[in-house]
């Protein structure tokens, strides 16, 4: 039940004056911070559109996986647990704020009921954790001082001193919080009421034991200024959390609610303009130019290292951390949007490639997803990538490596620059020619599959032998298809993430017309990047499946069987491609059926899954020449040998490219192969599969 403290001491001390004391601290500090965000909602008002109001409940389920559960967190199982402890425990203590709010307006404290009993003791729990958190939290960042919190010389300096300070701020509110509620505890003891039970073993029944003897007018003035000093530390900590690294405690509900929902996308160039020839200006150039929502995702960033610890570009000595591209990025808002000064510095006049990053940082990101896939706080990368790259290509600043495969890609279709006439000439190999007959389709046909080839299977000599595996595997499952041969033009998938989007949108156009005009009912790829364009960017086509899915249900069915592994030296090891595993989520088809060749023995890399390491080559990079200390894909042949693998298997025709060149480079040869899912199938499958369903249905009525 409800305790009031009957006193005369106390009674004197909640009259007149008192009460406006607080009721003035509450006033101030409410107006300050609201001044505050309001000035720091400025720029985000000032920024483009984004479409993130619909789905709502989709949205409200995120919200409760990934910020009420912290579902990310464990992913770093020590920094994670200790974030969990310390969201956990503020969670709690809200209620126990506002209780302080009313003790210090009325003099009340508490809450009524059993519930009121079972609250007390989890808050004294709650305020305990917390404030040991604090101590390990801050011990972390002065003695531990884990490597994804360094910054390089070239970001600037390091939010340490920031972070320790904000600590030692919420330590003091948990301190109030134990001195108030052992304090409580003791007056009541003292005036003969009601006791309230504290949590045995946590701090404030330990700080009870030696207040119980204290004057009673002592503990009053006590709690009266442990309130004080609590309101006074809880305000001051609400309006500067905006000026630092701890602003995503603000945001970050407002940020995962807003989350981009469909993976494997990317953001129009402007939302709400179907018609890009009425734009003057591509991409992001200036700071304005983002959208809210990403200026939103500035604020939120913790600045935590997740997303650069996990990232390839990074790893190989890159010149790109994402994690800076977000607090370049505050900074540079912080400092051009002041909260108090009238006028603003003359932000226009900043380009933010050039003057916030480098040319380099932009064009190194492979847009693997690795950061975003680790990000507690779901802030986006690569549609900010994106849109800057687009801001680079309107100006024509597009590195000279780059030019000569997009400009092919302009005139043949191709960023080989090879004839169209020879996309089908893989078929044509001799020997593959006199068992398979692979048609190409031209308006409708008694085909029902498209089997989309994609520039480097079409092109590439050695990848081209993927193309005729995957062909191979549809025949003897007995799936009739057909590709489009000279028709077909490159997906376009990587020409988009390079931000060239009028030209994405040409071949865009040319392909779905070309697909319609087929009349197929399904489309299969072996290439995990015309996959996502094709089911992602492309809009009404028939269902798209990658090759390695295919595999994975007819194995399920059993209607494709396989020969033994000979070669009892082997060990495999499943890369997962970004675009197949990340961007949509395909990890467990490729490993379930590698699981049913016999006797294959296959064990996975540290970095699997959704922690996939990049290979570090996917679509246009093959031609991209970055600065790198070290290969990215060396980087994962290594990881494949600490793995005790001898054999990588994988289902993405740039992933091998760039995994075969890395055995070369990493002086591997002999020691470690690369295999594409497809060829390995092809090369263990059993000639004749099991007869189909329809096919027993037609044998038994012939018989009959």
């Amino acid at each position: 039940m409800v305790e009031t403290v009957h006193s005369s001491a106390q009674v004197a001390s909640w009259s007149g004056a008192g009460r406006i004391v607080f009721l003035l601290i509450h006033l101030l500090g409410l107006a300050m911070f609201s001044y505050v965000i309001a000035r720091r909602m400025t720029p985000l008002l000032r920024g483009e559109r984004d479409s993130r109001f619909d789905r709502l409940w989709v949205r409200l389920a995120t919200v409760g996986r990934f910020w009420v559960l912290q579902w990310k967190q464990p992913r770093y199982r020590g920094a994670g647990t200790l974030h969990i402890l310390i969201f956990g425990g503020f969670i709690t203590l809200a209620l126990r704020s506002f209780a302080l709010v009313i003790f210090g307006l009325s003099g009340e404290v508490g809450f009524p009921g059993e519930a009121g009993h079972l609250y007390d003791l989890l808050t004294d729990w709650s305020a305990t954790v917390v404030f040991v958190c604090m101590i390990v939290a801050a011990f972390r960042r002065i003695v531990v001082k884990p490597a994804r919190y360094a910054v390089p010389e070239r970001y600037g300096k390091a939010h340490s001193a920031d972070a320790v300070f904000l600590l030692g701020l919420i330590a003091m509110l948990m301190l109030c919080d134990i001195v108030f509620a052992a304090g409580n505890a003791a007056a009541q003891e003292q005036q003969g009421g009601a006791v309230a039970s504290l949590a045995v073993y946590s701090l404030p029944w330990m700080l009870n034991r030696a207040m119980v003897g204290v004057p009673l007018p002592m503990l009053l003035n006590t709690r009266l200024a442990v309130c004080i000093v609590h309101e006074l530390t809880f305000y001051f900590l609400l309006c500067y959390r905006p000026f630092g690294i701890q602003f995503h405690v603000i945001t970050s509900l407002f940020n995962v609610y807003f989350a981009k929902l469909d993976r494997g996308t990317i953001k129009p160039v402007r939302w709400g303009v179907a018609n890009l020839d009425e734009l003057e200006s591509f991409g992001v150039k200036k700071f304005e130019d983002f959208t809210w929502k990403h200026m939103l995702d500035f604020y939120s960033c913790a600045d935590c290292g997740r997303c650069s610890d996990n990232c390839p570009a990074n790893a190989a000595g890159r010149p790109l951390s994402p994690r800076f591209i977000s607090i370049k990025a505050r900074d540079y808002s912080f400092q051009h949007y002041p909260v108090f000064s009238r006028s603003r510095a003359k932000a226009d006049e900043v380009a933010l490639v050039g003057g916030v990053y480098s040319e380099d940082e932009i064009w190194s990101c492979t847009t693997c997803g690795a950061c975003e896939e680790e990000c507690p706080l779901m802030v986006e990368y690569i549609d900010k990538i994106v849109d800057l790259r687009r801001g680079l290509v309107d100006e024509g600043k597009v590195p000279q490596s780059l030019q000569k495969p997009l400009k092919a890609l302009e005139t043949r279709g191709n960023p080989y620059g090879k004839m169209e006439k020879k996309r089908a000439d893989w078929s044509k190999e001799k020997e593959f020619r006199e068992n398979y007959n692979v048609p190409i389709l031209g308006g409708p046909s008694g085909a029902e599959t498209l089997y989309f080839v994609d520039s480097i299977t079409s092109y590439d000599d050695r990848i081209q032998e993927i193309g005729r595996s995957t062909a191979r595997i549809l025949d003897r499952i007995g799936e009739p298809f057909g590709i489009l041969g000279a028709a077909e033009k490159d997906s376009g998938h990587d020409v988009r993430r390079f931000g060239e989007e009028m030209l994405f949108v040409e071949l865009q156009g040319h392909n779905t017309e070309i697909i319609k005009a087929s009349g197929v009912q399904r489309i299969v790829t072996s290439d995990p990047h015309a996959f996502n364009a094709l089911k992602n960017d492309y809009k009404d086509l028939p269902p798209v499946e990658h090759i390695s899915e295919v595999i994975a249900r007819h194995v399920a069915d059993g209607l494709i069987h396989f020969n033994p592994v000979k070669n009892s030296d082997a060990v495999y090891t499943y890369h997962d491609p970004c675009y197949l595993g990340r961007h949509n989520q395909v990890y467990e088809q490729p490993r379930k059926v590698l699981d049913a060749i016999p006797g294959l023995k296959r064990v996975e890399m540290a970095r699997c899954r959704d922690r996939s390491f990049c290979c570090g080559g996917g679509g246009l990079m093959l031609f991209y020449e970055p600065q790198e200390e070290e290969r990215i894909g060396v980087k994962r042949v290594q990881m494949a040998a600490e793995a005790g693998a001898n054999v990588i298997v994988t289902a993405c025709p740039f992933c091998m490219v760039n995994l075969e060149d890395a055995i070369k480079v990493a002086g591997m040869e002999g020691k470690m192969a690369a295999i594409d899912l497809a060829e390995l199938v092809d090369r263990q499958m059993v000639q004749r599969v099991q007869t189909t369903a329809s096919e027993v249905l037609i044998a038994e009525t012939s018989n009959a």
